[in-house]
């Protein structure tokens, strides 16, 4: 045979790729396959599973028995191109008989051997949509596909499906509105830990809604009550709950000294250029020259 179609040898990402699908072919599947195909056909399959079929020949026959009259001519001849019409043939053959097209594989999977896992998948494959279609063997290969089980509806049913929501929706069947009360019934708050007494109605909540146990008023003062600053680290006398510490601020080092009258002028003067304003005035109290100014 000619080795014009022959692919050379892998390396590399192709050598690992390559290995993984080798790795993949199961050699049990492959003689339940011979068998079946043995028993359908009538010719015997010598050891070397792949090379009896890569001439296509054995093929086309097995799809003619499966579905008469589906490759019309079938070629004998030991040239290559033959030998790739004769798997096209098969592979058009089996796509009309209904396999699907992920299922089968390409010419070059078995004439070139880059892919005999898909090969056997094809084949195994094809053995599962004849058992559904009732051809009968001896050898169980293949799942046999599920029937088409098509079911009509009236329209009026179909109306009446409209009507009605889905679970993919949503479901309402675990709600409840138990222990709910009217709108602006008064709650009260217990806590069943404390050894409360059992609320006698339902409008008594746990402490999953909240509690106003820990809450308390104490130590606040009526609006406008003064309170008092101090500061613990400098000893003052203890304070009643009116006096808050220095977070809150203070006052000790605030104050009013020297402050006048609110609208009294303050007189602003610098010592190197005017006198004390207590000594007494010059010339009797009379205008007195100061750094070119006059003073009254």
């Amino acid at each position: 045979m000619s080795t014009h179609f022959r692919s050379g040898p892998s390396f590399g990402l192709s050598a690992e790729v390559k290995s993984k699908l080798a790795g993949k072919y199961d050699t049990q599947k492959e003689e339940e396959l011979r068998l079946w195909i043995q028993d359908l056909t009538g010719k015997k399959i010598g050891e070397n599973f792949m090379e009896m079929l890569k001439n296509g020949v054995l093929l086309c026959e097995l799809i003619n028995i499966l579905q008469p009259g589906s490759v019309k001519k079938i070629s004998t001849s030991t040239q290559n191109w033959h030998q790739l019409e004769n798997i096209g043939n098969f592979v058009r053959a089996i796509t009309e008989y209904g396999l699907r097209p992920d299922d089968i594989f390409e010419a070059n999977d078995l004439f070139e051997n880059t892919n005999h896992t898909q090969v056997q998948c094809t084949l195994i494959s094809l053995a599962g949509l004849a058992k559904s279609k009732g051809v009968h063997s001896k050898y169980d290969v293949g799942v046999k596909f599920a029937d088409k089980q098509e079911r009509r509806f009236a329209p009026e049913k179909l109306k009446e499906g409209r009507n009605i929501i889905g679970l993919q929706m949503g479901t309402n069947k675990l709600a409840s509105q138990k222990g709910m009360t009217s709108y602006g019934t008064r709650r009260h708050l217990y806590d069943p830990k404390a050894g409360n007494d059992t609320p006698l109605d339902q409008s008594t909540i746990s402490l999953q809604m909240g509690t106003n146990k820990g809450a308390n008023q104490s130590g606040m003062t009526a609006p406008g009550t003064r309170r008092h600053i101090f500061d613990k680290k400098l000893d003052l006398e203890n304070c009643d709950t009116t006096t808050v510490s220095l977070q809150m601020g203070t006052n000790k080092m605030a104050s009013q000294q020297g402050t006048t009258p609110y609208g009294l002028s303050r007189q602003v003067y610098d010592n190197k250029y005017c006198s004390n304003p207590t000594e007494d005035f010059p010339n009797n109290g009379d205008a007195a020259l100061y750094d070119g100014y006059h003073s009254d």
